[in-house]
């Protein structure tokens, strides 16, 4: 079975590219770098001949409200009118975990136009809401930072690993279209000022998270439940200290800067 992955270079994309090849798949991993741009157009049309499946991992360069409300709805539309051409029978977006809860943002607001336009094609489609990576947890902080404090709201936080995104689309592209959406999240709860502080204690960064009901997350108002998946959601493996004694191993592992 083909299957495409738009951005299929990036964090998530390059995971699910090697996941699905060692399942057997043919794999086009399409992405500018390779030719294939969701925005322009180009190389669209040759990278889903005889394709099966298309897995749109892609992000928006800028959050600006215009700028990523244009990126989503124009690359979507793209995708979609050469998959219909190409007689593609199953389209796979990643989407984010509370979006409908999160309308603060453009952002959002853009991932939300985005669902709706992929609900309204012709093509069977799976909507896969994951909820926050591992890999950006000190983004948030950094995102939340007033000179040496990071408020954060103490909100319910459930982050997963990145490769346990990839391996939960993986499966979910040699499956059958559900038509619907699913939620994958990691298996653990936290606090979200918790986590924040002891990832920062375990790199020794001397910021001070301050536990802030009115903190924001991404500059965006929060709930008790905003960032955690339903309780039907499908689940990764890797727990958060698991990940981040691996990461801490990966770094010593590389060479030191002179």
């Amino acid at each position: 079975m083909k299957i495409v992955v738009i951005g299929g270079t990036g964090l998530i994309g390059s995971k699910l590219v090697t996941k699905l090849r060692e399942h057997g798949q043919e794999v086009v991993a399409a992405s500018p770098a390779t030719g294939v741009n969701s925005i322009t157009g180009e190389g669209l049309a040759d990278a889903m001949k005889g394709a099966s499946v298309v897995v749109d991992v892609t992000n928006s360069p800028s959050w600006e409200d215009a700028a990523v409300l244009k990126f989503f709805e124009t690359s979507t539309r793209n995708l979609l009118k050469v998959e219909a051409s190409a007689g593609v029978r199953h389209h796979i977006v990643l989407s984010v975990v509370g979006t409908e809860r999160l309308l603060e943002s453009g952002f959002f607001r853009a991932k939300i136009a985005q669902e709706n336009l992929i609900k309204a094609s012709s093509i069977p489609y799976s909507v896969v809401r994951a909820t926050q990576f591992f890999e950006f947890v000190d983004k948030i902080a950094d995102m939340s930072t007033d000179r040496n404090e990071v408020r954060l709201p103490p909100v319910l936080f459930q982050p997963m690993a990145a490769d346990d995104v990839a391996s939960a689309l993986a499966g979910i592209a040699i499956g059958s279209p559900v038509n619907g959406t699913v939620e994958i999240g990691g298996p653990e709860q936290f606090r979200l000022d918790e986590l924040i502080r002891r990832n920062l204690a375990a790199r020794k960064d001397p910021r001070d998270v301050i536990s802030d009901p009115r903190g924001r997350y991404y500059g965006i108002a929060v709930t008790e439940r905003t960032l955690v998946p339903n309780d039907d959601a499908r689940l990764g493996e890797t727990r958060f200290e698991d990940w981040l004694r691996a990461t801490k191993q990966v770094a010593k592992t590389l060479p030191q800067r002179a």
